[in-house]
């Protein structure tokens, strides 16, 4: 898959150990292909973002786990269960995947396209404030 990488979000990954970089790796592949207009960039300093008119998520590695942070409102359907942490955060949840764990590879492909739809739409906040599916009070 073809897109412009931020070097920054490449020196990210590159210093993570083998797995975390292989599990980044695929994360940016996924989130890439949801839409072609996908921008990567660091925000907070040094933590890999992925937007499109507004946060689609955020990658964290830490010591034994990656986190894939959800920029979604909680307004995303979660057919499959994959969200680990988060489920009454208001703003975002998280996915989190650790050494030997396979990437529910559709599953999350399917959410980054729904938030990227719902940033088109106005964003989750504005969403949520018109009831949208699947939003809380």
């Amino acid at each position: 898959m073809s897109y412009d990488h931020d070097t920054r979000v490449d020196d990210y990954i590159n210093d993570l150990p083998e797995w975390q970089r292989a599990t980044c790796q695929q994360v940016r592949e996924l989130v890439h292909a949801a839409d072609a207009e996908v921008v990567e960039t660091i925000k907070r300093t040094n933590r890999p973002y992925f937007v499109l008119q507004g946060n689609i998520c955020a990658l964290l590695a830490a010591k034994d786990h990656v986190n894939v942070f959800l920029y979604d409102g909680a307004i995303v359907p979660d057919p499959q269960g994959i969200i680990t942490a988060g489920h009454d955060n208001t703003t975002a949840r998280t996915v989190s995947f650790r050494q030997g764990e396979t990437i529910n590879g559709p599953a999350l492909l399917a959410m980054f396209r729904q938030i990227i739809a719902n940033n088109r739409a106005g964003g989750w906040r504005q969403l949520k404030g018109r009831g949208a599916p699947g939003a809380t009070a």
